[in-house]
Order: C-alpha cells, then sequence, then structure tokens
C-alpha cells in the first residue's frame, strides 16, 4: 500500500513543543530495554545517568564545563540549519579553531608572552574554524557539491592533521614519546571563574554568545533573512537576499563559534593539545541544535542535558562497567528519535489513491 507525506500548513506551538518531549520519552524506553538486555537493573541505572550527577557540587561544575562547547558549537548550528544548509562537520572546525588558537601558544612558549596571548589565541581559534566552515560553503557555490558530504569528510582531515602535529612537529620532547604538545603557559590558559572548581571563563563567552545569537536570530534584518532563504528561498530572492551571501555567512558564523569551542577547551580543561581533544562534540552538538529546536536559549538547556549524558556515561563506567558507548547509544537515539518526531508532527501520512495502476 503506497504511502505519502504530506507537509501540513498550520502546526500549532504546542505541537512543536511536544517533540522534544516525545523524542525524550522514546529514548527513556529504548535505554530501558538495553539496560535490561545487559543485565542491569534499569532503574538503578538511569538513576546512576542521570539523578546522582544532579546531587553533587562538583559534577554539577562539570556539567556545566561539558555543556559549554556545546551551547557555542549548537547555536552556530542554528544560522545554517535555519537557513537550510547543512553543516555535519562543526567536529572538523572545532579541531581546526583549537590547532590555529594553539599554534600561537606553542609559538610564545616559554618566552615571557604578555597577557595579549590568550585573547589572541581565542581570535585566531574562531578564524580557524570559520576558515574551515567556508570551504563546504565554497564548493556547495562554485560546484554546487553536498555540504552536507564535504563538510563530514573535512573533519577527517582535521583529525588527520591534528594527529599529525603531535605526533611530529609540535610533540613535546620532554613528554616521554607521549603524542601530546608541551603544557601552555599561564598566559595561554583560561582563568577560572572562581578560585576553588573548574568553571572558566570560556563559559562566560558562552552565555554571551547564546545572548547575542537570540537578538541577532530573532530581532535583526540578518536573522529575518536567514529564517526567510531557508523556509521560502523563492520568496527569499524576490525581496532581494543573496543566496551566496547568506550561505557564506552561516557557515562562517557556524564554523567560527565551532573553533572558538575547540580553542576554548584546549585553553581551558585540557591546557595542551593531545589527539583527542573532543569526545564528539561537534556531533553531539547537531542532537543540541535539534533538541533545542535551532534557538539559542533552548540549545542552552539541551546542552546540559547532552552534558549529563556524558558525566553519567562516566559515572556508569565506574559504578556498573558499562561500556561508555552506551552514551553514544542514548545520544543517538535521542537524534533519531527528534528527527521522527518531527517529521510525525510536520506532515501528514496519506494513502496515494490508485497508484497500483499507474
Amino acid at each position: 500500500m503506497p504511502l505519502r507525506l504530506e507537509r501540513q500548513e498550520h502546526i500549532s506551538s504546542l505541537r512543536l513543543a511536544t517533540v522534544p518531549l516525545i523524542a525524550i520519552a522514546v529514548t527513556v524506553v529504548v535505554g530501558t530495554i538495553m539496560f535490561v538486555a545487559l543485565g542491569h537493573d534499569p532503574i538503578r541505572a538511569f538513576g546512576i545517568y542521570f539523578i546522582e550527577p544532579l546531587t553533587d557540587l562538583w559534577t554539577l561544575q562539570e556539567l556545566v564545563v561539558k555543556a559549554s562547547p556545546l551551547m557555542l558549537i549548537g547555536t552556530g548550528l542554528a544560522f545554517c540549519y535555519r537557513a537550510n544548509r547543512w553543516n555535519i562537520g562543526a567536529e572538523g572546525q572545532y579541531v581546526a579553531g583549537a590547532v590555529l588558537g594553539s599554534s600561537l601558544a606553542l609559538v610564545t612558549h616559554g618566552t615571557d608572552a604578555g597577557p595579549w596571548v590568550l585573547p589572541t589565541m581565542l581570535v585566531l581559534g574562531a578564524i580557524g574554524g570559520a576558515l574551515w566552515g567556508l570551504i563546504p560553503a565554497f564548493l556547495r557555490v562554485r560546484f554546487g557539491a553536498s555540504e552536507i558530504l564535504t563538510s563530514l569528510m573535512l573533519v577527517y582531515v582535521a583529525q588527520l592533521g591534528l594527529d599529525y602535529l603531535v605526533r611530529g612537529p609540535w610533540r613535546d620532547p620532554q613528554g616521554f614519546n607521549f603524542p601530546q604538545s608541551v603544557t601552555f603557559d599561564d598566559v595561554a590558559i583560561m582563568p577560572l571563574l572562581f578560585e576553588e572548581g573548574r568553571l572558566h571563563g570560556g563559559i562566560a563567552i558562552a552565555l554571551v554568545v547564546i545572548a547575542v545569537a537570540t537578538f541577532v536570530l530573532g530581532r535583526t534584518l540578518v536573522g529575518y533573512s536567514i529564517e526567510l532563504g531557508g523556509s521560502a528561498p523563492r520568496a527569499a530572492a524576490f525581496a532581494g537576499f543573496d543566496e551566496k551571501r547568506v550561505t557564506y555567512g552561516v557557515f562562517a558564523v557556524s564554523g567560527g563559534l565551532a573553533g572558538l569551542a575547540g580553542i576554548i577547551e584546549v585553553a581551558g580543561p585540557i591546557g595542551q593539545l593531545q589527539p583527542s581533544i573532543s569526545p564528539g562534540y561537534g556531533f553531539t552538538a547537531i542532537i543540541a541544535a535539534m533538541l533545542g529546536r535551532l534557538h539559542p536559549v533552548l540549545i542552552l538547556i539541551s546542552s546540559l542535558v547532552l552534558a549529563l549524558t556524558y558525566i553519567g556515561g562516566e559515572a556508569a563506567q565506574i559504578s556498573m562497567r558499562l561500556p561508555f558507548d552506551v552514551t553514544r547509544v542514548f545520544q543517538g537515539t535521542l537524534l533519531i528519535a527528534i528527527l521522527a518526531a518531527d517529521v510525525l508532527v510536520r506532515y501528514s501520512v496519506r494513502r496515494v489513491e490508485g497508484a497500483k495502476h499507474a
């Protein structure tokens, strides 16, 4: 029996708001089945994953630290996705920003450079991510190449480039042959917000970026052109908005924020370049953006939820000896459930009459 999806013209805000709730409910059901199949009590497992991290001050701080890069990357992705440009390569832009920003920390290492180093590193990180993001934008505008494929493939190029640098020319000669750079000087490290704890200045930057993005997307002509270009390209062209300029602009912003997240993470919690400077922030941020309905404030909340899966996954590894890949299963299930629920809310399924006679 042939079926067809028909887009619904009028969808209430209440129905759209139910999508994240449906996705979370489906994820909980799948998680329950998974824990039972692994031979664990699902109630205890969910408690370790999602409740215990919220009962300790240290883990609450760690939750915010983990959510910070997701907020930045997810907010940048919202610019692309609202314009109907599908940037899947934020992970590569994150790495590119971390590499370019760190290059200054390594060049000035041991030279007693001044406090200008860290701000310059942040600018270089944003530039590195933006330049990496502009590559798929150029390929789409110039050759019509799919930005989904090109941005995704560039992730592996960036990761392999980082791996080469930290195992070769940038490897710490005093690092016992470990693939890592020297530890950054104090002038190249993100300052802490408080004397005790791990909350650093990058979190304040992320909050400022979210406030600015909320204003730009909701209150300016730029935000309107992005929204119109994504939802009604013909109307946007008729109104005089340049499609190419929008493409370059949203990829530059998205890549720039991913690169900024990368250098903040390296100059903050990590303090040096390593092959694995990301547990997959660039990909998880896609879920954060979709779960947050492409709104910066909601992305902030969804980033905290997803950061909870990282913290809970680490706790489950210790307490229940569960593999950390269970965290990826949670995140992947959540993304699939979001996309499926979104389709079912926005479209209605119709039977195609007379198709068998065609």
